[in-house]
């Protein structure tokens, strides 16, 4: 009998997550891959995670779990674990995904290993793959004996492979206890974001320190339109408040992997390249050639970022004319 996966469905911007697919592409390959999805989600939800793999999706639209934070949904996955005793739980490392693994840890009285880049279930143990030192190096850690692995998965960590199931829904009953109700959402902001979003983009056009202030973030805003790509930034441009933190990279920000990534004014720092070594090619551009981005770069560019950004802007521009 296949091993029994589960993966914790997320939902962004209205949209199941594309982490969620990526965790549900590998959980098929696995094993026998189930979903459990909490709270309101896009009516074709069900749809697309059988497309991706699923057998089976846990649902439950009662708006509890958006409304109160984490308790409700902890209390649910306890339940259906006890229930079903599934091999192993994939949850995305993002902060509703580490903050239900971390209190169904608690309950659980169970480990669980976070930044996972890669897993396997080998002689009844799990061995999970973790990279370390900005990707460096990479650590083998296992979890063995008995009941159900919680695991927290990096973003980009496995592809999205379609694989077309016919998903039965089973559906969850929300809880009713007043002990997981009391932490309630009161107030939600949202961002307004332009153009292609860092996690899906094939480009991006990042800067760093050494574009000196946030002014000068509008070349690699014009850069990245013409390459029909998005623009991120590192921690310090972030602290500096330049940027918003939604643009952030690297090891304490969001991990991308698209086909191209322009460094622009980046030294290098581990932390950095933790989040955009996974990068197709990369192309430098520094003035120190001693820089850390150019051990990683495919292509490097030993130069001022205000004198070459805006040639390839112009060169960009002619051959569009072109």
């Amino acid at each position: 009998m296949a091993d029994l996966i589960w993966v914790y469905g997320d939902v962004v911007d209205g949209k199941i997550s594309r982490a969620t697919l990526e965790m549900l592409s590998k959980a098929a390959a696995l094993g026998r891959a189930e979903v459990v999805l909490l709270g309101p989600a896009p009516d074709d939800a069900v749809h697309t995670l059988s497309a991706h793999g699923a057998s089976k999706v846990y649902r439950s639209k009662d708006p509890v779990y958006r409304e109160c934070l984490t308790l409700p949904a902890v209390e649910t996955m306890a339940t259906l674990i006890a229930a079903h005793r599934p091999r192993v739980v994939l949850f995305a490392s993002s902060y509703g995904g580490r903050d239900v693994a971390a209190a169904l840890s608690a309950k659980l009285d169970c480990g669980a290993l976070t930044d996972v880049g890669d897993l396997a279930l080998r002689d009844g143990a799990l061995e999970a793959t973790i990279p370390a030192l900005g990707g460096s190096y990479q650590n083998t850690s296992t979890l063995s004996g008995q009941g159900t692995k919680l695991v927290l998965v990096r973003p980009k960590a496995f592809e999205i492979k379609p694989n077309e199931k016919s998903a039965t829904v089973e559906e969850v009953p929300p809880p009713r206890d007043a002990a997981v109700l009391k932490i309630r959402v009161t107030e939600r902001m949202t961002v307004t974001r332009e153009g292609p979003q860092l996690e899906d983009s094939r480009v991006i056009v990042s800067g760093g320190r050494g574009l000196k202030g946030p002014e000068r973030f509008a070349i690699l805003q014009e850069l990245a339109a013409l390459l029909g790509g998005a623009v991120g930034a590192t921690r310090a441009a972030v602290d500096a408040a330049w940027v918003p933190y939604a643009l952030q990279i690297g090891q304490t920000g969001k991990t991308v992997k698209p086909d191209l990534y322009v460094a622009c004014g980046i030294s290098g720092a581990i932390q950095h390249l933790a989040g955009m070594k996974g990068s197709k090619t990369i192309v430098a551009i520094n003035t120190d050639p001693e820089a850390p981005i150019f051990q990683v770069a495919d292509l490097g560019v030993v130069g001022d970022v205000f004198k070459v950004v805006p040639q390839l802007i112009e060169e960009l521009k002619k051959r569009k004319r072109g």
